[in-house]
């Protein structure tokens, strides 16, 4: 059983894997959102063994790209709320807050929540371009809302 946390950035990814009891499967290393970076993340998850899940935080849009190019290669990604990680705990009294750390907090918390862990399933095309169309009509409609009446 190996929990893989990544932590998700603009142009960059830290990634740590941890095995049950803390022992430590991947040192936390860092990969870049290009294709070279996407490919040895997903090669280094697949050297770990069969039995391993990987867990990123819903950070906006960037976690996308990630989650998407792991699922192409047969990984089992999980993506969530920032929030659950946060509500875990499994902190400890200093508050340390570095990439490296955030990605062991992320595996930790793989680790604590095997068995719920949803698999990440890629949105469909159509549907990203409804949620497009709907912000950008919601902002239209708030410009015009707010702009003065003309007599």
């Amino acid at each position: 059983m190996n929990a893989v946390g990544i932590d998700v950035s603009k142009g960059k990814s830290m990634m740590a894997a941890l095995r049950p009891m803390g022992e430590v499967a991947l040192k936390s290393r860092e990969y870049s959102h290009n294709e070279i970076g996407m490919e040895r993340m997903a090669l280094d998850i697949l050297e770990l063994g069969e039995d391993t899940r990987v867990v990123m935080e819903a950070t906006g849009r960037y976690h996308e790209p990630v989650a998407a190019a792991l699922h192409e290669h047969g990984i089992r990604v999980t993506v969530i709320n920032p929030l659950f990680i946060k509500q875990s705990g499994g902190c400890s009294i200093r508050k340390v807050k570095t990439d490296k750390a955030d990605a062991r907090k992320i595996a930790k918390y793989a680790l604590d929540n095997w068995v719920e862990l949803r698999e990440y399933t890629p949105t469909e095309t159509i549907r990203e371009q409804l949620k497009l169309c709907s912000r950008q009509y919601n902002l239209y409609m708030k410009n015009v809302v707010a702009l003065p009446l003309c007599d």
